[in-house]
């Protein structure tokens, strides 16, 4: 059964109708499927069964801790950019060696907390960084495993705000420079080396950049073995993305991963990747209702109780996701820009939807696992949406509405 089907004419996540989601926890609602989350995951493990491999989620796109702990519970390891994500997955009793830690602006603090956690891997993304965590590390005593993050310079032709693998990126060490920094981690006496990184960017249809990038890293780790310099693993990194809409030409992961697979063959290289959009971007929506019914003689509006600072890709991505009625309506449809109470022009779902709707209609924002709740503001001091994860024929409230006055408890006026 798919994680989100039509039964009898309602939408259900698993085998709960959003209907009853809907009265019991209000909207706006974010709606994970359990099910969706670890068939997803699966799909990385079915292909790396038998090989020396580490699955590391990307916490970024989803940071939920119920989200994490179902993904654990699975074989999940957990790619971080953050001390504050490293304390989400550490409170689910994630175990640090299957942690590595991402991010071109690590603090020293969070370099000293992850350093006594003993994760698996800093992947360093720049000179400067390097030596900050040696000498963190020198501080405590300890050695820090590193890979570097390299920059291969490669189109993966997505979109310019989540591409990071060009050289005007801001992310990873040139390719260029990359042998000679790996030359000066060797001599440094508190980082120790373990592997090389690459990361191109999000929402990847093609697999084609994916092995252009794997070669280069090839040809880098060849030269580094001429140096006397060797690695252990190999970070694949994350990107590959997902269904949209219809038109999204979907990669499977045996097509993403066996040409990669191929080229690795007879290396004694571990293999670590960090998706994050493909293992929980399909495993989510964004539950709202309509508050209103606004016709006009340019467009017609659906303002609904959801917005622009739930759900921020439309407005800063341009972005599509799929909206459906949650109970099929009869009669023709009409075309209707679906949009929020935001007082910005730029708070809008989705544009041009043919829908028939009315008011108080229940809508399913779908494709909305990913980069959606975890990138949510308080903009207009709007209390960010409650959680809920089905699993079966059970809902369950996996994090709370916030109330308004929460908003502001850490405020005061002037005496």
């Amino acid at each position: 059964m798919s994680a989100f089907s039509r039964h009898g004419g309602v939408l259900h996540a698993e085998s709960v109708a959003l209907t009853d989601v809907a009265a019991e926890f209000g909207t706006p609602c974010w709606v994970y499927s359990r099910q969706a989350l670890e068939s997803a995951l699966d799909e990385f493990q079915r292909e790396l069964r038998g090989l020396d491999a580490l699955v590391c989620y990307a916490v970024k796109a989803n940071s939920n801790l119920a989200v994490l702990d179902v993904l654990a519970r699975r074989g999940a390891g957990f790619d971080i950019v953050s001390a504050g994500e490293l304390k989400r997955v550490l409170a689910i009793g994630a175990d640090p060696q299957r942690i590595v830690f991402s991010g071109v602006g690590k603090s020293a603090a969070e370099m000293e907390l992850a350093l006594t956690t003993g994760i698996l891997c800093f992947n360093v993304e720049s000179a400067a960084e390097l030596e900050r965590l040696n000498g963190v590390a020198a501080k405590l005593g300890k050695k820090a495993p590193i890979s570097l993050r390299v920059n291969p310079d490669v189109d993966a032709g997505t979109h310019p705000y989540i591409s990071t693998g060009l050289k005007e990126n801001k992310f990873g060490v040139a390719y260029d420079e990359a042998r000679a920094l790996y030359r000066r981690a060797a001599g440094l006496a508190n980082v120790e080396i373990s592997g090389i990184d690459c990361h191109i960017g999000s929402q990847l249809l093609d697999p084609a950049p994916f092995a252009e990038a794997l070669d280069k890293l090839l040809a880098l780790i060849d030269q580094l073995a001429a140096d006397g310099i060797a690695v252990h693993h190999v970070d694949l990194g994350g990107g590959l993305g997902i269904r949209y809409r219809d038109s999204d030409a979907l990669t499977t992961v045996e097509a993403y991963l066996q040409p990669l697979l191929a080229k690795l063959k007879g290396r004694s290289l571990r293999i670590l990747l960090e998706p994050g959009r493909r293992v929980v971007g399909n495993a989510g929506l964004l539950l709202t209702r309509v508050e209103y019914l606004k016709p006009g003689e340019v467009k017609n509006f659906a303002i609904v109780d959801a917005a622009m600072n739930d759900l921020a890709r439309p407005a800063l991505y341009g972005s599509w996701h799929d909206i459906v009625p949650v109970v099929s309506r009869q009669g023709a449809p009409t075309t209707w820009e679906i949009v929020g109470p935001v007082c910005e022009s730029g708070d809008f779902l989705g544009h041009g939807r043919e829908l028939t709707l009315a008011d108080g209609d229940l809508l399913a924002i779908l494709s909305a696992g990913a980069y959606s709740m975890a990138m949510s503001s308080n903009y207009n001091t709007r209390p960010r949406a409650a959680e809920v994860m089905v699993d079966g024929t059970q809902a369950h409230l996996v994090r709370r509405r916030e109330t308004v006055e929460e908003l502001y408890a850490l405020e005061q006026r002037l005496p």
